[in-house]
């Protein structure tokens, strides 16, 4: 069974499709493991704020297979993916961040994700859920990268959601 962490994002309809998201993860891949929702401001462009958050989850599943089944996820959400319009709104953003502790660099699959070291949303839910995993490259746990990190101008707000998702594990340590 691997160990996978994933990136999820929205800034349109969010709590809804949040909340569609967590289920259908769950209906694929089983117990998750969900960190704090944090709202934070478009990163790239001007548009509604983002709700953030990460799920930890096992699987027996190859990481090709992983992320075909977050791209159908978000598909079915709306998500129409458009690379010359890489910043933009979205009803939902599935990133692969970790696969247990493989590095891989192909087109449209890069593991561990930048995005973790890069952005505050990221890493910060990555911590809190996967705080002394290390990452795979810096071989730093990421609870000290992120009390390393320069967070900037970028606010994390923790968000409170309706009941129907609160009903799910949150804050373990998963790994």
């Amino acid at each position: 069974m691997a160990q996978v962490y994933v990136s999820i994002g929205s800034n349109r309809e969010r709590k809804r499709n949040i909340y569609l998201c967590l289920q259908a993860l769950r209906e694929h891949f089983g117990f998750l493991c969900i960190s704090t929702v944090y709202r934070s401001k478009a990163v790239g462009f001007d548009g509604d704020d983002f709700f953030n958050l990460v799920v930890g989850f096992n699987t027996p599943l190859a990481v090709h297979q992983v992320a075909a089944s977050l791209r159908n996820i978000e598909a079915a959400r709306g998500r129409r993916r458009n690379h010359r319009a890489k910043f933009s709104p979205r009803p939902l953003d599935l990133d692969l961040l970790l696969y247990d502790n493989l590095v891989l660099d192909e087109a449209g699959l890069q593991i561990p994700r930048e995005d973790i070291s890069r952005y505050a949303f990221v890493l910060r839910p990555l911590a809190e859920i996967a705080g002394n995993r290390r990452h795979p490259v810096l071989n730093r746990s990421f609870a000290e990268l992120w009390k390393d990190f320069a967070q900037g101008n970028e606010q994390l707000c923790p968000v409170a959601l309706d009941v129907e998702i609160t009903g799910y594990p949150k804050r373990p340590a998963c790994g």
